[in-house]
């Protein structure tokens, strides 16, 4: 049996909610292109993702804590494939199109420079007058502009409903800025499953890579509304930490989570009475959300992981080496443009911004090559 595009289509239409968006209503690409055999577009879009030099460098890229510290730890790569998989099973439950949701999940950090928050917070300082750096209009640019692999076009070409989606991801530490993508509408409800998606994954892989490294005890998060109720839905008296204790402690953090919000975004989109994509985008709010209860919860999980994790002594220090090394770099190349790679060089050449092509530079480099990079500028018994 050969399963056809057309077939997944008329798959779709059957069988996903009326507020589901289908493939084939999507509106389409920038530059027109014949349709695949056995793809849908969301499909060939998530594909091309997959496949671009962008996402093979999240491998290499901060989530908290840098590539140095071990091997465990969740890097940009692994943060990602856990939103694509939470947004999978919120969309699987809610009747939205999963393809569309994990094509948004894996794009959604495309754009996040080496060294996590504490790299974006040093590009956007030093593009001041520039324009400033966001990581969601970085994702966007690699997808649309810097990443060059078809003969015909600029960047991937994706459907106009996966770029919104990278434009529109929304949570605590990502403000949107959609200006070319119908600001004042709310996105498809696959749009807004990556927001809660990507805000499980990193609450629920911080708390364990925190407790996993020590930087956590469990003793820290005692009094915490969270943690007493998940010691006490899996029946542990707060003795004898293992990895299996921390295991199933995150295990239901995540599947409560999961659940929670599809209940209440059930509920909601009954008592708005939403029969389509239009109604869900015509809303005056994201109707995607956690019940009260939880939301409550998570801001006291955040603040939590905010004081004692991400303001940690070992991960400040290592942040401010990160905004030094970076600064240190971009100021150089700046100063002296002949250090960077030619082709990097031919498009200042060409004229472009000399800042928005360093900046883009840098954006791209992993941990790894920016502290390879350092040593070659700067120590003079480094190899250049």
């Amino acid at each position: 049996m050969f399963v056809s595009r057309e077939m997944i289509e008329e798959r779709e239409a059957a069988s996903l909610a009326p507020y589901g968006c289908k493939s084939h209503d999507s509106r389409g690409r920038e530059v027109a292109e014949t349709e695949h055999e056995y793809r849908t577009a969301f499909q060939r879009d998530r594909d091309r993702i997959l496949h671009t030099t962008a996402f093979r460098r999240l491998e290499y890229k901060t989530q908290v804590f840098v590539i140095l510290e071990g091997d465990y730890y969740r890097t940009r790569l692994t943060h990602t494939l856990e939103v694509a998989q939470i947004g999978r099973t919120l969309a699987r439950a809610l009747g939205a199109n999963e393809d569309l949701v994990e094509a948004i999940c894996l794009a959604h950090d495309l754009g996040h420079p080496a060294f996590g928050h504490a790299g974006e917070a040093t590009l956007n300082h030093l593009m001041a007058g520039h324009g400033g750096f966001d990581h969601n209009r970085q994702s966007l640019r690699i997808v649309e502009f810097l990443e060059q692999r078809f003969p015909a076009f600029r960047g991937l070409n994706l459907t106009w409903e996966v770029r919104e989606g990278i434009v529109k991801h929304e949570t605590e530490y990502d403000v949107a800025d959609a200006a070319r993508f119908e600001p004042e509408r709310r996105g498809t409800l696959e749009t807004q499953l990556a927001n809660p998606a990507d805000e499980i994954a990193y609450n629920a892989h911080d708390l364990d890579d925190g407790l996993c490294s020590g930087l956590l005890s469990p003793r820290d998060l005692d009094g915490l509304a969270w943690w007493e109720w998940l010691k006490k839905s899996i029946g542990w008296d707060g003795d004898h930490f293992s990895d299996l204790v921390r295991h199933r402690l995150i295990r239901r953090l995540i599947g409560t989570l999961v659940t929670d919000l599809i209940a209440e975004t059930a509920r909601r989109l009954d008592e708005a009475g939403v029969t389509c994509v239009e109604d869900v985008r015509a809303l005056d709010e994201n109707i995607v959300s956690f019940s009260p209860d939880v939301q409550r919860m998570n801001r006291e999980l955040k603040g939590f992981l905010y004081a004692n994790l991400y303001r940690h002594p070992r991960v400040m220090r290592m942040q401010k080496k990160a905004e030094r090394l970076l600064t240190e770099l971009f100021t150089a190349y700046v100063a002296e443009p002949a250090q960077l790679p030619k082709d990097v060089q031919a498009r200042a050449a060409a004229g472009e911004d000399l800042y928005t092509v360093i900046c883009d530079y840098i954006a791209g480099m992993t941990d790894r090559f920016a502290l390879q990079e350092y040593a070659r500028m700067f120590d003079p018994f480094e190899r250049v």
